[in-house]
């Protein structure tokens, strides 16, 4: 899965990463942000996981998320229940929070204000709008082995990224997508000028993905490089890990 981010109306992503689904485990490939890295922007047609950014290893047999840092060569492990407990807090808190949006963000319910189609999704909260058009997937098993992706990664979002709009939204859609047996090819999140919960941010985010139904040789490889860099690669705490902090995301 390819996937690039687009601030507001540009028409050059700010961000891309790469997305290999192998033997029940996600390999999330980050570039670095691509205004530092316009050198590299057919890095990852080479396969060099060197040339890449962080690297996000899913493994939900082991329950476990590894971050590895290729250029510090440093890596730390996130357990399943640390997000699980994430998730819990987090909601408790935004069903408390005075902000209206917050408030809305924490759930549990979002029925009211979502609408389906056969290929679309749209949820509108208080100030905010999710949009998710999306596909049936190459294989039937597909769409909950990506939402297990999908969902874990948004959690780590709000682990490592806090103080953005709570994940709840996002979760309860990918629940709906999965349902429908879909895989998202478009999410787009628009937040009104008046939110004051992310100052400094854009107003929208919009994030394509691309999928590919098989691995090819450059893929693998790249798989079995990653594999070589989690083994080598210091473990440390997250804290000191986060000094550099993963790119923008959906």
């Amino acid at each position: 899965m390819e996937s690039e981010v687009f601030v507001n109306n540009a028409e050059q992503p700010v961000a891309r990463s790469l997305t290999l689904f192998r033997d029940g485990v996600a390999w999330d490939f980050l570039e670095p942000p691509l205004a530092e890295n316009a050198d590299q922007r057919g890095a990852k047609a080479v396969g060099s996981a060197s040339a890449a950014g962080e690297i996000v290893l899913h493994d939900p047999a082991r329950e476990r998320i590894v971050i590895v840092d290729p250029a510090r060569n440093i890596k730390t492990q996130i357990d399943a229940i640390r997000l699980e407990r994430l998730s819990v807090s987090l909601a408790s808190w935004a069903r408390k929070s005075d902000d209206r949006l917050v408030r809305w963000a924490g759930g549990p319910d979002f029925g009211e204000g979502m609408t389906e189609s056969d290929d679309r999704i749209e949820l509108v909260g208080p100030r905010v709008r999710y949009a998710i058009d999306f596909t049936a997937p190459p294989t039937a098993e597909a769409a909950g082995i990506y939402r297990r992706f999908a969902d874990t990664a948004i959690l780590l979002k709000a682990l490592v990224q806090p103080g953005g709009l709570p994940p709840f939204p996002r979760l309860a859609i990918n629940r709906r997508v999965a349902a429908a047996g879909g895989i998202p090819t478009e999410v787009s999140l628009e937040i009104g000028a008046r939110s004051a919960l992310v100052p400094g941010r854009a107003d929208t985010l919009r994030c394509v993905h691309k999928f590919h139904p098989r691995l090819l040789a450059g893929d693998v490889s790249r798989i079995d490089e990653a594999e070589s860099r989690v083994a080598v690669a210091a473990p440390v705490e997250l804290a000191e890990f986060a000094a550099s902090p993963l790119p923008e995301g959906e």
